[in-house]
């Protein structure tokens, strides 16, 4: 089965390695970005692709209608991937920087999907693939932001997906654990925008651990050549394929190794001795 659909986050990592794979098996895909220098970059490859910002509704809105512009106003896929992480420790974080996470990470997302349920309502059927994270049901220190959304996506998704039973629409979280993306590198200008360093009790932390973590993300290293990421975007890819092009998708999609190890560990042990474990695992 290929048909249409529309990918957001496609700048970079697994929306930009989703859009070309789909666009070569015959997809006619609509890789969305946030800035028009992307977009253009997608075009030069032959891949139609609209601007769409979650933080500005009409863009979304826009992105919107010129896909059922080009598509006689269908929509096969929608697939939610565009996010930002917002790094410091949960005391540290503003309530504005709050709202700018969950408003790109959460709350656009949530416009853009009611946008298309109608659609897909109308021609019976359709599938919704939301980005999550192996973070969307366990944690690591200084990642509460990130982790405050994505456990709300997927608390959204689930009821969402039980509300959908029986139209015909498909509601499928997938979750990575640690990809080659510049998801880290974009982190950085969030931290030193939202942090008070030098005011916060984690500042020894902040400077011995993380902060050095953060000046490794030199945009100009190609990502195979950093090692503290696990995986490459090429091992999303056959989830994404499964999820939309077969019959019977599966409702979540663990991928990598870390999220099925956090997903046994979760299920076997205390809450208690899983933050242990999460604690020795670091940044």
């Amino acid at each position: 089965m290929v048909g249409s659909i529309l990918i957001t986050g496609c700048s970079s990592g697994i929306g930009y390695a989703s859009a070309k794979v789909l666009h070569e098996r015959g997809w006619k895909v609509f890789a969305a970005c946030r800035k028009s220098c992307d977009c253009d970059k997608l075009k030069e490859l032959g891949i139609d692709s609209p601007l769409l910002d979650y933080d500005i509704e009409d863009t979304i809105t826009s992105a919107v209608e010129y896909v059922l512009g080009k598509t006689n106003g269908k929509l096969d896929v929608l697939f939610n991937n565009g996010a930002f992480a917002q790094l410091g420790a949960v005391e540290d974080l503003p309530v504005e920087a709050l709202k700018a996470s969950f408003q790109s990470n959460f709350f656009g997302w949530h416009t853009l999907t009611c946008k298309v349920i109608p659609i897909m309502r109308k021609q019976g059927h359709g599938r919704i693939l939301q980005c999550s994270s192996v973070l969307g049901f366990s944690t690591l220190k200084f990642r509460g932001a990130y982790q405050a959304t994505k456990y709300a996506l997927e608390g959204l998704t689930d009821t969402l997906r039980l509300e959908l039973l029986d139209t015909g629409i498909h509601v499928i979280l997938l979750e990575p654990g640690s990809i080659k993306t510049r998801i880290r590198y974009n982190a950085s200008k969030h931290f030193y925008k939202w942090i008070n360093i030098d005011k916060s009790p984690w500042n020894c932390e902040y400077e011995d651990i993380l902060i050095p973590k953060l000046e490794q993300m030199d945009e100009s290293i190609p990502l195979k050549e950093q090692s503290f990421f696990k995986g490459n975007c090429d091992i999303v890819i056959p989830k994404i394929l499964h999820a939309i092009e077969s019959k019977k998708p599966a409702v979540r999609y663990f991928i990598t190794k870390e999220t099925w190890i956090a997903a046994f560990l979760k299920r076997i042990c205390t809450s208690s001795q899983f933050d242990v474990i999460c604690k020795k695992v670091g940044f």
